[in-house]
């Protein structure tokens, strides 16, 4: 159970307890490997999926853009159903409590079920406040109780769903660090330990050095001991092809401009569509088909792994509770079980295998800009000699999709976002955390970073944004 009140005074409780958010992240020792129950040496391959959850909070609260109480996005479309795909409101709401219902029943038939989920913040903080307080008992459930450890992994993630490439470094700490201190607030510090893996927003890598060094050792910082990325972000550094092992963990090396580096252990969502791939299941029918392989000298199960989001689309509303139970149920016991990732790393390294011993990859482009730069060289003008070079090269970072920049034609949102960052940081250099002003300037400041008000194109969500962004810039200007 949580030790901690789950908003203050209103607001979301995500700061004010850092050094017992860290003391709880930093637990030392394995999480999974004891309760495991999987004969690792004995499987041919494993695979998981993770569920990813978000709802963004909107100034949509009533009909003046600029006076609108901010609100989860869930509730304005159950209050407008007649809008668009809003009909689908009730259908999420199940969606987002409903594997605190699969996990129980599946066990208590005998099976060994497994999911990885992420939740945002955002979401969170949302559901309670429109009176879906159940969606968050039903994870409690899963959550707390020890018979399902095992089978439930969180992922941690940024509390604003905010993307690393284009959210500023110091911010993009706050986010993580604030996704933490919330979990811990709703679930508890013990809960709060097992959680050790990372789930990027978008599956977003920066690729830019300084951004990709600075979003690693967030992640380390933090207490994270791997996280899950996108294949197409990813490069080897000898090469610049992509991951050549993908269903083995890899270990993602970023080097700043100072040639300083950070890394991490990494599983590969591999490409495809994540939420067809999810709902029905493919990573099971896949894995089935592999064999072990060698790994620093050791046979080791291949993994197979997948995550999409948990609510949106037909197949995953309709077709996934069929196909959870049926895979879940096939796999149990079988030599290719479900795994979450956490638990497998753990069993990885239980062999002998170091992270030192992992394949090296690197964000996309990074081969291709340092034959350009060297430390002490001018970065911008080596960048713009990659862009020469190759036409197709970026510092925009790589995501689950191609098709999406986060940072080009965004300006009327981008630039309001780093007014209010820079300002923030000014404004809060002396203010301890547990401030009220300071709570009510985070949660504005994180709101205002929130990809989906960009994801979806110029209209209403970036003015959603930039709304954001002026109330974060006046309660900073006038409250400090």
């Amino acid at each position: 159970m949580s030790e901690m009140p789950e908003t203050i005074d209103g607001w979301p409780n995500f700061c004010g307890e850092e050094e017992r958010v860290e003391a709880a992240a930093g637990r030392p020792g394995p999480v999974y490997l004891p309760d495991s129950g999987i004969d690792f040496g004995r499987i041919n391959s494993a695979w998981g999926v993770a569920l990813h959850m978000q709802q963004p909070l909107i100034p949509a609260g009533g009909g003046d853009l600029r006076t609108a109480e901010i609100v989860s996005n869930l509730k304005y479309m159950m209050d407008h159903q007649g809008e668009g795909d809003n009909h689908n409101a009730p259908v999420f709401h199940w969606c987002y409590k409903r594997i605190g219902e699969f996990i129980p029943e599946l066990a208590g038939q005998g099976k060994d079920p497994r999911v990885m989920l992420d939740y945002s913040g955002c979401l969170f903080y949302g559901l309670p406040r429109m009176g879906l307080a159940d969606v968050l008992d039903s994870l409690r459930r899963i959550t707390s109780d020890r018979r399902y450890w095992r089978n439930v992994e969180w992922l941690g993630c940024t509390w604003g769903h905010a993307v690393a490439p284009s959210t500023p470094v110091q911010d993009y700490r706050l986010q993580v660090k604030a996704w933490r201190h919330h979990f811990a607030a709703i679930f508890g510090f013990d809960a709060l330990a097992r959680v050790k893996g990372f789930s990027p927003a978008e599956m977003a890598l920066p690729n830019h050095p300084d951004v990709a060094y600075e979003f690693v050792k967030t992640l380390r910082d933090c207490g994270y001991r791997w996280v899950m990325l996108q294949e197409h972000s990813l490069e080897r550094p000898g090469d610049g092809r992509g991951p050549d092992r993908p269903y083995l963990p890899n270990r993602l090396v970023c080097r700043n401009r100072a040639g300083e580096e950070a890394s991490i252990p990494v599983i590969v969502k591999t490409q495809g569509s994540d939420t067809k791939l999810v709902a029905q299941m493919q990573p099971y029918y896949e894995a089935k088909s592999k064999g072990r392989e060698s790994l620093a000298g050791r046979a080791v199960p291949p993994f197979v792994c997948q995550i999409g989001d948990g609510e949106n689309g037909g197949v995953m509303m309709n077709e996934f509770p069929g196909m959870f139970r049926q895979a879940m149920s096939e796999a149990s016991g079988s030599p290719t079980p479900a795994m979450n990732g956490g638990e497998y790393l753990e069993q990885v390294f239980n062999l002998g295998i170091r992270e030192e011993d992992l394949p090296v990859v690197q964000p996309k482009w990074t081969k291709l800009l340092f034959e350009h730069f060297r430390p002490g060289d001018d970065l911008d003008k080596a960048i713009a000699e990659c862009k020469r070079a190759d036409g197709r090269f970026n510092m925009e970072g790589g995501s689950w999709t191609n098709d999406i920049s986060w940072t080009r034609g965004y300006e009327n949102v981008l630039g309001p976002m780093e007014k209010a960052s820079a300002l923030f940081a000014e404004k809060t250099r002396d203010v301890p955390a547990s401030d009220p002003r300071y709570r009510k300037a985070l949660f504005h400041l994180l709101c205002s970073q929130t990809s989906c008000y960009r994801y979806w194109g110029q209209g209403i969500w970036t003015d959603y944004g930039a709304e954001i962004c002026r109330r974060a810039i006046d309660i900073l200007n006038y409250d400090f």
